[in-house]
């Protein structure tokens, strides 16, 4: 196979498996052409007939005067939804607010290169936010971000931003999937303060890395949640025998 053969089908699979899990949803429109190929590390002219090929399929369809579509009728599984806290608090009819306690540029530590299959020294954008919905602190959290795989993001204010948002439009990176795991913990004092509660009292810590759609890890998260003001939900299925 061809080097242009495999780009253009690594292309096709990368927008399929989003279509399939979600991330493009049906009858919604893709992000433009030069976006897209930006996101995929591919030329315009490879996209365009990844694209075309999922056209053929009947996955997407195309206007010439407003890009790609996802095929309304497109059918796939039910995926267990990766929302960001803004849509989360916006599907209950709450409103979300982020204050930036830091946000700071340093070299990636070990683990965190581990985490983010980074070289060492690589550039981190370290952001800790409180996150509130209807002005009661709900969430604290740590977010180390590769600059190098979101560029711009050094140069905005996430005060009251969606971080997923921001790193669409400004940084051209789709988010795709995230591993996530949640534990139980106690509140230390600097996190009671700020969430309004007693030290010690329960928190849901929830460790994420999140991935675009070339499936590089963008970001790694540490979310604590007061005990009080958060529920996690996942479908689980039994493997058939």
């Amino acid at each position: 196979m061809s080097a242009a053969v495999s780009a253009i089908e690594s292309s096709r699979r990368a927008v399929l498996a989003a279509v399939e899990n979600g991330v493009f949803s049906p009858g919604k429109r893709l992000p433009s052409e030069r976006s897209l190929a930006a996101q995929l590390d591919v030329s315009r002219e490879t996209l365009r007939q990844a694209l075309k090929d999922l056209a053929q399929q009947g996955v997407l369809s195309s206007s010439p005067q407003r890009g790609w579509f996802v095929t309304a009728n497109m059918l796939s599984d039910p995926p267990n939804e990766l929302q960001s806290f803004t849509d989360m608090a916006h599907a209950r009819g709450l409103k979300p607010t982020t204050r930036v306690l830091s946000s700071t540029q340093r070299p990636v530590r070990h683990e965190e290169a581990e985490r983010l299959s980074l070289p060492p020294t690589s550039p981190l954008l370290d952001i800790h936010r409180l996150r509130s919905l209807d002005g009661v602190p709900v969430s604290v959290d740590r977010t180390v971000v590769s600059l190098a795989r979101a560029p711009g993001l050094a140069d905005v204010d996430l005060s009251d931003a969606s971080l997923y948002q921001v790193l669409e439009t400004v940084c051209d990176v789709q988010v795709a999937r995230s591993n996530y795991s949640v534990r139980a913990d106690g509140a230390d004092d600097r996190t009671a303060e700020l969430l309004g509660i007693d030290p010690g009292m329960p928190v849901l810590v929830g460790d994420e890395v999140t991935f675009d759609l070339r499936d590089l890890p963008v970001l790694y998260g540490q979310l604590t949640y007061r005990g009080d003001a958060y529920r996690f939900e996942a479908t689980l299925f039994r493997p058939r025998r």
